[in-house]
């Protein structure tokens, strides 16, 4: 079990993709750096800064004197707070406005938000004059850890999560950990998921650590949050750059999705199912899934659903408010995952914490029994 990180200077983990590696910077009071950070990178680039409405009233000031700092001017542009801004009517919007602000291709665009954002901008980066060169400045615990780093951009299609989009990177990901503070709980319990995520697709001793210091990562103590923070960094720096289009292990990341992105999808992509509670459930469904065919002890099963909801994460169905459609639909918007090939269904499995494994042409029929017996409960 490795020891929690020492609190002071940043930790960088680094993604190593050729040409296109960059760093993740992790620490406390990082974005007064973002100037200096980027004018490293790009002397003389101007800067417009994608946010979103609730970001843009608490950040945006700050953000844009941390460029000015170092002599970047930036325009910004805000779309409405929520999932709902990954739209075709949001990409236009952000697209039409970096163009009608002359960014060109030696400017840069910064991603300040959470994962909608984040996803929104980066796909907007990709598009406009064929590529824009992108800053991620994640400020949920969830986009830290999860959808800042490995260069997925995508938006919503009304058939599903994430149809639309490309696999584009940032030249860098500014997390500052100190923009967690200020975070709701329900918001942070979300990013949670993601990060219990990474112990169980792959690390049990780190699934242990979490069991053990969980309550010092949500009570905001230094040493445990940045150490949770840069270990779930580090795995999913290690997958990209083994996989960065997702052509075999990065599916891994995957895990709880398939479940959880069908729930998601049934909710309206609303507040109703945030994204990491839906995974959070997703991962339930998957281990229980995995224990009915024989593949893990369902005691295992139990410990991660005991775990996730003792922080208060969703772990059964009927955790989700207003109820969910019956299994035709489940189903239906299972078939619309992007890991759906050919028709068949391909699920991320365990054979215990700490032991996914990619399962193709998993029998629907299976899942459909399985989903029937878990709305029955």
């Amino acid at each position: 079990m490795t020891a929690p990180l020492r609190s002071g200077e940043p930790t960088i983990v680094r993604v190593a993709l050729g040409a296109r590696s960059y760093d993740i910077v992790i620490g406390r009071g990082l974005l007064a750096s973002l100037g200096s950070r980027i004018a490293a990178l790009k002397p003389g680039a101007r800067a417009a800064i994608v946010t979103d409405a609730t970001v843009e009233q608490i950040l945006l000031a700050e953000t844009q004197s941390a460029l000015a700092s170092a002599g970047i001017s930036a325009t910004h542009v805000s779309v409405p707070a929520g999932e709902s801004s990954k739209s075709i009517a949001m990409f236009e919007r952000v697209c039409d406005a970096l163009i009608a602000a002359r960014i060109e291709r030696g400017d840069v665009v910064v991603a300040l938000g959470g994962g909608v954002v984040g996803d929104l901008g980066g796909f907007c980066a990709a598009a406009v004059r064929r590529g824009l060169d992108y800053v991620q400045v994640p400020t949920t615990l969830l986009a830290q850890v999860d959808s800042s780093v490995g260069g997925k951009t995508a938006i919503n299609s009304r058939h599903g999560k994430n149809l639309i989009g490309a696999f584009y990177q940032p030249i860098l990901v500014v997390a500052d950990s100190q923009l967690l503070d200020s975070l709701p709980a329900r918001q942070f319990r979300a990013g949670y998921a993601e990060v219990a995520k990474y112990g169980l697709l792959g690390d049990a001793g780190f699934f242990a650590w979490l069991e053990a210091n969980a309550d010092d990562v949500f009570a905001g103590r230094a040493a445990a949050r940045e150490h949770a923070i840069a270990t779930s960094c580090r795995m999913k720096a290690e997958i990209v750059a083994r996989d960065e289009r997702e052509t075999g292990d990065r599916a891994l990341l995957n895990l709880g999705h398939t479940f959880g992105h069908a729930f998601e999808a049934a909710a309206g992509f609303s507040d109703r199912l945030l994204h990491g509670e839906a995974v959070a459930l997703g991962m339930s469904l998957a281990f229980d899934f995995s224990a009915a065919r024989g593949l893990l002890p369902q005691a295992d099963a139990e410990r991660v659903k005991h775990h996730l909801g003792k922080v208060g994460l969703p772990t059964h169905i009927s955790d989700v408010p207003g109820g969910v459609p019956g299994v035709d639909v489940l189903m239906d918007l299972m078939a619309q995952d992007k890991k759906v090939r050919r028709g068949r269904l391909t699920f991320i499995l365990v054979r215990g914490i700490g032991q996914a494994f990619v399962a193709p042409d998993v029998d629907a029929a299976e899942v459909r029994a399985f989903l029937a017996r878990k709305l029955e409960q």
